[in-house]
């Protein structure tokens, strides 16, 4: 005789979470489940691509000059058809297009602004490794009408929300409202996602850390002290990690977030000073993510939420994780002098 299992749906777990709040309108639970249907599309083709030939580059490149898959393209119409329609969202900025999102005629602009990375770790598709969706959520500051480009470059400290899906050997939606993490797996078979992680903490320090080293002569020197601390080198100051590097944001974060661990993605001052990761798609919402979890995110000498944008593709150093780890990365930097 089968046995009844208890479960939470997400959408059941978002609507709880919501009557906490007597002054809560329904709005951002609505939304967050908006995002989590476009998850559910993408999570789809994501595990179908290689029969549906949606696999490889479109020949084309984005804003960032990097070649759009297939994928990313897909990707980022199913994020925009999902959230266009609803009277949710003013705006909308994603890092695949060059200017704001705004919301199509006849529909009446909300009050939540939505900025996204439609498929982080993109060049990993082709080769099977796992990709993901990261979103942020914040109240719109203009009063009325489309939105508009000060209602996206908000600081992190504004945020109503933020998430990430991954989509590896199974498909996971993990998010903040500011009450702490939660992550959800997708449960094909009901085709709903399912809270498996409630209340994520993150492990002050972690046995892990997340770093491309191929481009260690092109970092600062306090950087690469750090990275070296990471190794053991300093044994009276910090414990020596094991290497843990995929290539994808998402996947990196994810697992250093359940595991416990660090991620580094340091500027190459050849290529990149001013760092590579996008801070509004994806540092932003990561680090809120972090904070949430008892972890913390810095440029190096600055909280990344604390940061205020400038431009929509304003590019950041990042190092995010425990937070006594990433507070070893700080005071490695700040002792280098750089």
């Amino acid at each position: 005789m089968l046995r009844q299992t208890s479960f939470t749906t997400i959408e059941r777990f978002i609507l709880d979470q919501e009557q906490r709040f007597p002054q809560a309108t329904g709005e951002l639970s609505h939304l967050l489940y908006d995002v989590a249907l476009a998850a559910k599309i993408i999570q789809a083709a994501t595990r179908r691509a290689g029969l549906v030939n949606i696999l490889g580059a479109v020949g084309n490149t984005n804003v960032q000059g990097e070649e759009q898959q297939k994928l990313d393209v897909f990707a980022n119409e199913t994020m925009k058809n999902a959230l266009n329609h609803t009277g949710r969202v003013c705006v909308m900025a994603s890092e695949e297009d060059e200017g704001p999102i705004q919301i199509p005629e006849p529909y009446t602009p909300g009050k939540y602004v939505v900025l996204f990375d439609p498929l982080d770790g993109s060049s990993n598709i082709d080769v099977n490794a796992p990709v993901g969706t990261i979103f942020s959520i914040y109240r719109r500051v203009t009063t009325k009408g489309a939105g508009s480009l000060e209602d996206l470059l908000q600081p992190g400290r504004k945020l109503v929300a933020s998430g990430y899906v991954i989509y590896g050997s199974s498909t996971m939606m993990v998010y903040s409202t500011g009450q702490g993490v939660h992550g959800f797996t997708y449960d094909p078979t009901i085709g709903e996602f399912l809270l498996s992680h409630d209340q994520i903490k993150m492990a002050p320090t972690g046995k892990y850390y997340s770093v491309n080293e191929s481009h260690f002569a092109k970092w600062t020197k306090g950087i690469q002290r750090a990275v070296r601390g990471l190794h053991g080198d300093f044994p009276e100051r910090i414990k020596g990690k094991n290497s843990r590097y995929i290539g994808s944001l998402v996947a990196d974060f994810h697992r250093n977030l359940i595991a416990g661990g660090i991620f580094l993605y340091p500027a190459d001052m050849q290529k990149n000073p001013q760092g590579k990761l996008r801070l509004l798609y994806e540092a932003i919402p990561m680090a809120f993510l972090a904070e949430q979890a008892g972890g913390a995110a810095t440029d190096g000498t600055t909280p990344i939420l604390d940061i205020v944008p400038k431009e929509l593709h304003q590019r950041v150093p990042l190092v995010i994780g425990g937070k006594d780890d990433v507070a070893w990365v700080a005071e490695a930097i700040r002792e280098a002098g750089a």
